[in-house]
């Protein structure tokens, strides 16, 4: 590149080498781009759905399918079109692979087992809160000896691998940010699906870890928010020069309990920062809701993955 007027491109998995280990090896002289699974309208372009302009209710109906097969296989492109049995035989495949190869071998982990345990745990809880402490203590429940740092490690890991990742709370004190409880989401909601022991997950779950990973394509940070009352707003996120935008993913906001809840923490949080829109995600449910000086717009899933810009510009 010193002696030639040439452009290099590397490409590969991140099984081989990180991107960071990249730039360290091109020493700065390097760009990297992260790819994902299929985003919806990814989906879409591959299922050869085009929209452009109004929707017609032919075409909505035709993307609202799409989206619940979208919903039922995931982004990830050899999946798409398998049948059921073969589809989590795949993903259970991805996800034997990602722990052997990206971990296990990768930092000659001496306890698999740990490891093993503590991504099951993890992908069974996706959405949910968790500190290093109290995955140290699960660990040392089931016979393991794996200190908090090795925990901390773990959880490093899986976000280099681009398969678990790790969402902390909004807060100008880093130390705060750190030290209060985190949540976990994965890379891809069908994954969740054909991986947990099923248990644990709820179609809730999987709906914002679809939020997130919608959001995480497009800006890197993310948080989550609690007002000063304690009550949680699942997504906060910073964009530069403007205001920051506040997501909160509810399945249904028909049970009347649920709608006070939803509504009522987003408000607050409108008003902590002084924003007038706040979003609420569902699965079909589409309105506006007046909250304060502001608006809460309630939008359903396809919609709101199918408008979210390509970038964060």
């Amino acid at each position: 590149m010193r002696t030639e007027k040439c452009e290099v491109y590397l490409t590969g998995s991140s099984a081989r080498m990180l991107s960071k280990e990249i730039a360290t090896q091109m020493r700065g002289r390097a760009l990297s781009w992260e790819i994902f699974p299929f985003s919806f309208k990814e989906f879409l372009d591959y299922q050869k759905i085009k929209i452009e302009g109004a929707l017609s209710t032919k075409k909505r109906l035709l993307v609202q399918k799409a989206f619940e097969e979208y919903w039922e296989t995931g982004g990830f492109p050899e999946v798409a079109g398998l049948v059921r049995n073969l589809r989590i035989n795949t993903h259970q495949e991805y996800f034997h692979t990602i722990l052997f190869r990206d971990l296990v071998e990768r930092h000659d982990v001496s306890h698999p087992k740990a490891l093993t345990d503590l991504s099951h745990w993890l992908v069974d809880n996706t959405a949910s809160l968790y500190s290093v402490n109290s995955l140290t203590g699960y660990l040392k429940s089931l016979g393991h000896k794996a200190p908090k740092s090795a925990v901390a490690d773990y959880l490093g890991w899986f976000e280099d691998a681009y398969f678990l990742f790790t969402v902390r709370i909004f807060d100008a004190s880093l130390a705060r940010s750190n030290t209060n409880p985190k949540k976990i989401y994965c890379i891809d909601h069908a994954l969740v699906t054909s991986v947990s022991s099923g248990i644990l997950v709820n179609s809730g779950h999987l709906l914002e870890n679809l939020v997130f990973t919608a959001l995480r394509r497009v800006h890197p940070e993310i948080y989550y928010y609690k007002t000063k009352s304690g009550r949680e707003v699942d997504f906060i996120v910073p964009l530069h020069g403007r205001a920051p935008m506040l997501v909160q993913v509810c399945e249904s906001l028909a049970e009347p309990q649920t709608r006070k809840r939803e509504t009522v923490a987003l408000s607050e949080a409108m008003a902590e920062l002084g924003l007038k829109t706040g979003t609420i995600v569902t699965r079909n449910e589409d309105e506006r809701i007046a909250a304060g000086a502001g608006t809460i717009e309630v939008v359903p899933a396809w919609r709101y993955l199918h408008d979210l810009p390509e970038s964060a510009k």
